[in-house]
Order: C-alpha cells, then sequence, then structure tokens
C-alpha cells in the first residue's frame, strides 16, 4: 500500500449528528466531509458498515456484506419523493448526544419500509435498471441476507426472537424449506434488497465527494462473524458448528490490558481447513466487497490469522482457551493472487504479538498500529515507563498508522482523569514541559512522528471526557451509542488541526 503522509480523523457515521436518532449519510456527512477537507485532513476512518443485531455492535453484524440499513438518510429518500414531508416530521423525540437504538430502531425500520414499498411501487425504468444490475452484481449475498432478514421480521412479529440457530424451525434452520420460504416472505425479501441497493446508492455518494475532496476512507473488517448471521446461516460448512448449527467453540483474547479473565467475545470460529479446500473463495469475496466500498481498510484483529484464542462454548470466562494456528500466509497469498499484491489493508497489531504475528504482516508489507494512549499507561504496558515500549513515538517505523486512541480505549481525557501521578509525571517527561492541555500535547505528538498516517478519534480533538467513549470491551449495553454535537466541528478546531497538519507536513495525498 502506498502511503503518503497524511492525517484524518476516526468518527463512526452513527455519531455524527442528525435530528433522526442517529447519525446517517445526509447533509450532516457531507457537511462533516467538508469541514475535514478545510482541516487539511486526507482521512477519514470509520467502524465496520455492517447491520449491528444484538447489542448494537458493528463488530457483530447480521452480514458481512451488507450495509446498515439504519445509515440510510431520510431527507435523501425524501428528495427522491420515497417519503413524504410528514414521514420526516413524526418521530419521537430522539436524544441528541447518544442513539437510543430502542427507539430508534422500530421507528426508522417502519421508515424505510415506506420507503422501499414506494420504491416497487413507483421507480421508473432508469431507477428498477440500476437496481436490478446491483442485484445482480451482488447475486452471491444478497439473496441469502435478504431471505435471512425477512424470515427473522417474521418470527420477531410473531414473538420468536433469537438467533436462526435457537428459535428458527428446522426446515428454515436447515435451510430446506427455502423455496417456501422465499415466496411467502416475497414482499419483505424485496424490501431488504431494495434498502440495500438504496444504502449503496447514497453510500458511494458520499465516498465519491470525499474522495474528490482529496479523502480516503478507511473502513474496518471485523475478522470474525457473527453466531446470527446470514453467513453461518448460509454457509454453515465454513464454520465450527455442531448438528443444530451452534459453534462448538468461539473466539476471544487471553487476560489482557482490558480484562484480567481475558474477554470471551462469543463469535463462532472458521473451520480453515474447509476455507483452505475450496481456495478461500469466500474471503476473497469478502475483502473484495470491503475494497470496493473504501478506499483502504483496517482488518481487525490480524493477529488471528497467524494464531487465534479458542475456547469452548459454554466456557465461563477466555481464561480457559487456547491458542490454534490460523490460515496464516496462505490466506493472503490467494487474496493477492486474485485481487493483486500491495493491497491496501492496515494490520490491527494490537494485544499478544509474537514474532511470526510481525513477520506474516511484514511479508505482505501491511502497515501495523500504534495507540500512543497505551505508550504512557503502565498498566497497558506490564512495566512502568519503558523506553523500548512499542507505542512510544521514537519507536515508531514510518510504515505504521498511529491513533491517540482506538474506539475500545478511554477517551485521553476520560484516561488523564484517570492516570496515576507517576502516569502523568512520565509523560510531562517525555514530552519535555508541563502541557496545560495534554490532551492536545498528545495530539500533537501523534502528528508529528514519523508515522505515515496519524488518525485521531474526534472526541479526543473535542477534548471530552469519559462520557464520551465508543466502547468499553467485556461489556454489554451502552456502547456504540455516542454522538458529536451538532456545532461541535467548529471552523476554529478545523483551523487548528489543520496548522498542525501543515506543520508536520501531514496534507492530503494523491489517492490510493
Amino acid at each position: 500500500m502506498n502511503m503518503a503522509r497524511s492525517s484524518g480523523i476516526l468518527l463512526h457515521p452513527t455519531s455524527l449528528p442528525g435530528p433522526f436518532g442517529i447519525g446517517d449519510f445526509g447533509k450532516e456527512a457531507a457537511a462533516f466531509v467538508g469541514r475535514l477537507a478545510e482541516a487539511g485532513q486526507g482521512l477519514w476512518q470509520i467502524l465496520p458498515l455492517g447491520p449491528t443485531g444484538y447489542g448494537d455492535s458493528p463488530y457483530a453484524p447480521f452480514s458481512s456484506f451488507a450495509g446498515n440499513e439504519l445509515l440510510i438518510s431520510p431527507e435523501i429518500l425524501a428528495s427522491q419523493g420515497l417519503l413524504g414531508a410528514g414521514d420526516l416530521r413524526e418521530m419521537p423525540p430522539f436524544p441528541a448526544d447518544k442513539v437510543d437504538y430502542g427507539a430508534v430502531i422500530p421507528w426508522k425500520r417502519a421508515l424505510l419500509n415506506r420507503a422501499a414499498d414506494a420504491f416497487l411501487a413507483e421507480a421508473g425504468p432508469s431507477r428498477r435498471s440500476a437496481f436490478r444490475s446491483f442485484a445482480e452484481a451482488q447475486e452471491d449475498w444478497l439473496p441469502d441476507y435478504a431471505l435471512f432478514r425477512a424470515i427473522k421480521e417474521r418470527l420477531e412479529a410473531e414473538g420468536s426472537s433469537g438467533s436462526w440457530n435457537r428459535v428458527w424451525p428446522p426446515e428454515l434452520r436447515d435451510r430446506g424449506g427455502l423455496a417456501r420460504a422465499r415466496e411467502e416472505n416475497a414482499v419483505s425479501v424485496a424490501r431488504w434488497e431494495v434498502l440495500q441497493f438504496l444504502f449503496a446508492e447514497q453510500w458511494a455518494a458520499l465516498k465519491a465527494l470525499a474522495n474528490c475532496k482529496g479523502i480516503k476512507v478507511v473502513g474496518d473488517l471485523p475478522i470474525f462473524v457473527a453466531e446470527d448471521s446470514a453467513e453461518l446461516w448460509a454457509r454453515p460448512e465454513l464454520f465450527r458448528l455442531d448438528a443444530s448449527g451452534r459453534p462448538t467453540h468461539v473466539a476471544g483474547v487471553p487476560p489482557d490490558y482490558f480484562s484480567e479473565d481475558g474477554q470471551l467475545w462469543g463469535n463462532p470460529l472458521y473451520d480453515w481447513k474447509a476455507h483452505g479446500h475450496e481456495g478461500f473463495v469466500w474471503w476473497i469475496s469478502r475483502l473484495r466487497s470491503c475494497l470496493a466500498r473504501f478506499d483502504a481498510v483496517r482488518v481487525d484483529h490480524f493477529r488471528g490469522f497467524e494464531a487465534y484464542w479458542e475456547v469452548e462454548a459454554g466456557a465461563g470466562t477466555a481464561r480457559e482457551g487456547r491458542w490454534q494456528k490460523g490460515p496464516g500466509s496462505g490466506l493472503f497469498k490467494a487474496v493477492e493472487s486474485s485481487l493483486g499484491p500491495g493491497l491496501p489493508i492496515i494490520a490491527e497489531d494490537l494485544g499478544f504479538i509474537t514474532e511470526e504475528v510481525r513477520k506474516l504482516r511484514d511479508e505482505f508489507g501491511f502497515p501495523g498500529m500504534r495507540i500512543l494512549q497505551f505508550a504512557f499507561d503502565a498498566a497497558e504496558s506490564g512495566q512502568a515507563f519503558d523506553p523500548d515500549n512499542a507505542f512510544l513515538p521514537h519507536n515508531y517505523s514510518t510504515r505504521s498508522v498511529v491513533y491517540t486512541g482506538t474506539h475500545d480505549n478511554d477517551t485521553l481525557a476520560g484516561w488523564l482523569c484517570g492516570a496515576s501521578g507517576e502516569e502523568r509525571a512520565y509523560l510531562e517527561r517525555y514530552l519535555g514541559y508541563a502541557s496545560p492541555d495534554p490532551v492536545w500535547a498528545l495530539v500533537r505528538e501523534a502528528l508529528r512522528s514519523v508515522a505515515a498516517w496519524a488518525i485521531i478519534p474526534m472526541q479526543d480533538l473535542l477534548g471530552l471526557g469519559r462520557e464520551a467513549r465508543m466502547n468499553e470491551p467485556s461489556t454489554l449495553g451502552g456502547n456504540w451509542a455516542w454522538r458529536m454535537a451538532d456545532s461541535a466541528f467548529t471552523e476554529e478546531l478545523a483551523a487548528r488541526l489543520a496548522e498542525l497538519s501543515r506543520l508536520y507536513s501531514r496534507r492530503a495525498g494523491p489517492m490510493l
């Protein structure tokens, strides 16, 4: 991947401001892109765009290929005649500072269904042709996804809410009654397919706007899929499941910085032998789809391709797991053979990283990640103030991406609030001065480092505390909800960031 020196902001679209309870691809997203350009930024990084399920996590979507319908802009739909002005006025009093998923989801699903019905009933020949072309291009996943969501929607309406492998009747769980199910749910299937077309259309327009302004969009690819997902239902032979379709083993990580018991994610594990026997076709298709949607992509939990933490289903904690070998270079050789070398992939190489993981990352030229917050956190490093700590700026390589923090970290202000006196004193010693604004002192450290890319979470640029944290690993509820205030990304803030970007030669570069 060619990495011109650049900088950018990490902000998920759900966190954008707007009147409809959740950020979307509408005018607020366009305004954010415009402000990014004013700030001299060349990168916009987001979290995974898949349709979220239980827990609202973008890392456990209903599909690895589909987009989150909740991000579709109602205002754009209204401009296309698919919704009326009254549809946009009749909504609950949503909070402005967070996503209330319990209120947003039923309201917006009803709204989107009306728009899909209008499209199916009223779309002209050119629009219908565009939809058919989209559906044909996505035929390897769209029919299964649309039927999966249609069946879930019907069963939930009948009171059967839960994962497909736990509440669906055998003929649907084992895919024996699909012809009848497709016929019985034809209207709903068509709606879900149309919504994916509308999502893709709106996202493509927003990405084109960003690219036109010299901004690359960096996406995010979760390594695992959710148990309750279309892929697990449609391709069970690619996963380690029992006869009922339930995982025999699940994913996690051993005890780490975030949890003394490790993290028990619960995602099903791949049957890597099955993937290898078919030439990693599913993975090639997945990465092709992702790279068509973004200019570059961060691959989450990259170390899991070298070795992954396996925990027996039903275990109490991740402590009870063990390491198992992953597909290694065989997977990425197959991907490069199909998609070409020099793929624009960022390896999320955090956690317990071995020499084997580094070798796999470097073999394919993938840049790794450096988290500035970890440089001064004694709990993370395992030893206080080690000058060889890989997260300290003087230890970076140019082929890396530095972040002040990630979606899983506390904000810088939140972390500094809880930092020990020793940690804050070490930060001052490293900086060489006692900054009156340590958050922006660390932002400056990231931008002036030798790392080719520097990406700052929006919360850190705004100096927000723990109330703005996006996710706290190993917890359920209250995550993924933060939203930026409408007037937060000011001209003054953009000018401040632009000045630092100019000072440290981080200008928007040529497109990949």
